[in-house]
């Protein structure tokens, strides 16, 4: 299930991205954290101390609890735009 504004909202072409394997629906242009919120997924990574849920927070870059290993490297998902075959990587040790 996704849950994306319908009707008139101008977005990119529909793409597919891979987290954690399985292929996601993304739109060229939005943000991967934007993608993973309207896929449902709301936990990226636990935390390294306390083991505590991380997720989207501030959403414009300054926290980093919403960093994830994207084709490898570890960036914050709300400053990443998606592209068509992305590899997104939730959750274990991202160090």
């Amino acid at each position: 299930m996704s849950i994306r504004i319908e009707g008139s909202v101008d977005r990119g072409s529909a793409v597919e991205v891979m987290v954690d394997g399985r292929p996601v629906e993304a739109f060229v242009g939005e943000s991967v954290a934007a993608a993973l919120y309207a896929a449902g997924v709301r936990e990226l990574r636990k935390s390294p101390t306390a083991g505590g849920s991380r997720g989207m927070f501030c959403l414009m870059g300054v926290c980093q609890e919403c960093v994830v290993r994207i084709d490898g490297r570890l960036t914050p998902a709300c400053q990443e735009p998606v592209r068509a075959g992305m590899a997104i990587e939730l959750g274990g040790s991202l160090a």
